[in-house]
């Protein structure tokens, strides 16, 4: 067993400080995630969190293993899978936003059910993943080119607009951390500015149009729409929600309870109290329970990620690359940025969970795919040059082809 971990260990390849910083986050997770569980062990069982653990465990192994077998793909052969990979995306949004799921009476388009496994995975973080490593791949191809605005319409902004269009009806807070994220990665990648001010432009008359078509039909609509639009209505103008107040309000309570040093591992006493302790509002379980001091070095381990995130891109050695590893890796720490702002009452509340060490399956596995694509760049292999077109996988191929 020992020589087998051995073995793993000698495979890690890339930067190592993230290593470090992914590994320190994924076990800290543990104290938070065991003790918010509680909450729900009582409320979905018989009180005992062990499962809850268990389940949380398994999810970071699968997790890992992902971000493991990621790490060892040459980074190039993601431009020939984002472009399979985008319509694959599309689908399962469609199938996603048709489904029609509900919880608690109220639309909840994000999960579909794996087969055989019965496990629920948001498809809308997986297609934010693949959305970024497409249009890096586009911005890299059009590196140095003159492009018009009508020649970028088709093979870069439609796919965006379809994803986006998918996700937003159930889930506008991803949709808006995809639109930042890839109007951020547009502009590094050297995208004209006046193309990209009638993208943004276009964008804002778009989700109006939605918002009031939502307003003036809202049974044609899911329930979901109504609640983010009011929760943004409400955040603006000061007004009192019943559902996100109270668990803003709770939130605030742990964080003013926590103090310097907090209460304690396990002694919270607000995750009894919060109904997403385990996942949204998992942030100020943490300042409960580790204090100030905690929650600093929480924020501390996530801009220590993303300056790593910038070194690794700034070594990178091919615009693609570089492009990549901002895309993917940029949205990790401006959601967990988000996460925290949500629980101090900066930012209304979004439903986005702390990366890697909120509990949820499917934000694990996303972001360990992330990091993965991440540490692939860092790892500079060497190409193999095969000896004659032969040798050439078709992986190769597609990625030298687009």
């Amino acid at each position: 067993m020992s020589t087998t971990f051995k073995n793993i260990f000698a495979g890690l390849q890339g930067d190592k400080t993230i290593w470090a910083i992914v590994a320190l986050l994924a076990l800290f997770s543990f104290l938070p995630v065991y003790s918010a569980a509680s909450n729900l062990a009582y409320i979905k069982g018989d009180g005992n969190t062990v499962r809850f653990l268990i389940k949380h465990g398994m999810h970071l192994v699968l997790g890992f293993a992902m971000l493991y077998g990621v790490h060892k793909i040459p980074h190039h052969y993601f431009k020939g899978l984002s472009f399979i990979a985008l319509p694959v995306v599309i689908i399962l949004l469609i199938v996603t936003l048709a489904q029609g799921t509900t919880m608690g009476g109220a639309n909840a388009s994000r999960w579909i059910k794996i087969p055989i496994l019965g496990v629920g995975f948001q498809t809308s973080t997986f297609a934010g993943v693949v959305l970024m490593v497409y249009v890096a791949r586009y911005l890299a191809k059009i590196k140095d080119t003159v492009v018009t605005f009508k020649e970028t319409i088709v093979p870069l902004w439609l796919p965006v607009a379809a994803v986006l269009a998918l996700i937003l009806p159930a889930n506008f807070s991803t949709t808006a951390i995809i639109a930042a994220m890839v109007v951020a990665l547009v502009f590094l990648g050297g995208y004209p500015l006046k193309y990209l001010g009638i993208i943004i432009a276009t964008g804002v008359v778009a989700l109006l149009f939605f918002v009031l078509l939502a307003k003036a039909f809202p049974g044609v609509f899911p329930n979901r729409v109504d609640t983010w639009i009011s929760r943004v209505e409400n955040f603006a103008n000061n007004e009192v929600d019943a559902d996100a107040d109270y668990q803003i309000e709770k939130a605030k309570i742990a964080i003013a309870s926590g103090g310097v040093i907090g209460l304690g591992p396990g002694k919270s006493v607000q995750k009894n109290f919060l109904p997403q302790s385990s996942s949204d509002f998992i942030y100020a379980i943490i300042v409960e329970e580790f204090g100030l001091a905690g929650a600093g070095f929480l924020l501390f381990l996530y801009m220590l990620l993303l300056f790593r995130i910038t070194v690794v891109a700034h070594k990178a050695e091919t615009v693609f690359a570089k492009l990549v590893v901002v895309g993917v890796g940029l949205p990790i720490v401006f959601q967990a940025l988000i996460n925290m702002a949500v629980a101090v009452e900066l930012f209304p509340v979004t439903g986005q969970t702390l990366p890697l060490v909120s509990s949820g399956g499917t934000s694990i596995w996303m972001t360990c795919l992330a990091v993965g694509i991440v540490l692939s760049v860092s790892a500079k292999r060497a190409p193999v040059v095969p000896k004659d077109e032969s040798e050439l996988n078709p992986l190769d191929i597609l990625s030298e082809a687009i």
